[in-house]
């Protein structure tokens, strides 16, 4: 995640779409993609509901230019408008709920400048190694942890769990999430006023296909 390959393509990404303008990371954590950005150039608010996550940020060193907000990044304001807000890492996941996810576009549109940009980093749903009437699909199998996804189909739940080996022995840790289609995320983009202008396999502006994993989304506020 922190290697220069991985975080390069990225911010030059991001950078070229905020311009001259500047950008708000919804859940900005520690600051993995927001420190670079703010070296390129570009201003950058946060806004992430983890005040340990933030305490980290600011600790960093750069970390005080970085203005941040602590809230839920669905709902929460900050003041001032952007001409990027971008989410990355397949956090918009973790708003467990359609509602949620709605809102979180509709918050992005609210900071937007006329004819600003909202970019998504996130995972295409791994169903296709899904056998059918199954609901485990292990995604990592090494000496210290193994991977597990959980799916509920009916609802689009996904619970991801991590078995790590530490001194000996086995702990768990599972996260719930709510996967999305891209199909679905262009009409909460629609229903906050904002359409799709670019769809990407990855930072490098690869195609994306059928057998993307993943995909980098944009779409931009109405100039109206």
């Amino acid at each position: 995640m922190f290697a220069p390959a991985v975080l390069g393509p990225a911010v030059e990404f991001l950078a070229g779409l905020a311009g001259s303008g500047a950008a708000l990371e919804l859940g900005i954590g520690t600051g993995r993609v927001a420190l670079p950005l703010r070296e390129r150039g570009v201003p950058v608010h946060g806004i992430d509901l983890s005040e340990a996550m933030l305490s980290r940020l600011r600790a960093k060193p750069g970390g005080e230019r970085i203005s941040v907000t602590a809230g839920d990044f669905a709902r929460t304001g900050v003041p001032g408008e952007f001409g990027l807000v971008y989410l990355v890492f397949n956090t918009i996941n973790n708003l467990t709920t359609q509602d949620e996810q709605v809102d979180c576009f509709r918050n992005a549109a609210r900071h937007l400048v006329p004819g600003g940009h909202f970019a998504i980093e996130v995972g295409v749903p791994d169903l296709q190694k899904l056998p059918f009437g199954e609901s485990h699909v292990p995604f990592d199998f090494r000496a210290d942890h193994v991977g597990v996804d959980e799916y509920d189909v009916a609802h689009q739940g996904l619970i991801s769990h991590h078995f790590w080996k530490r001194d000996g022995r086995w702990h768990l840790d599972s996260t719930p999430f709510r996967y999305v289609w891209p199909a679905e995320l262009d009409l909460m983009a629609r229903i906050a006023g904002m359409r799709l202008v670019e769809r990407w396999a990855d930072w490098d502006r690869s195609p994306f296909t059928s057998t993307s994993t993943k995909h980098i989304s944009v779409w931009r506020k109405s100039a109206g």
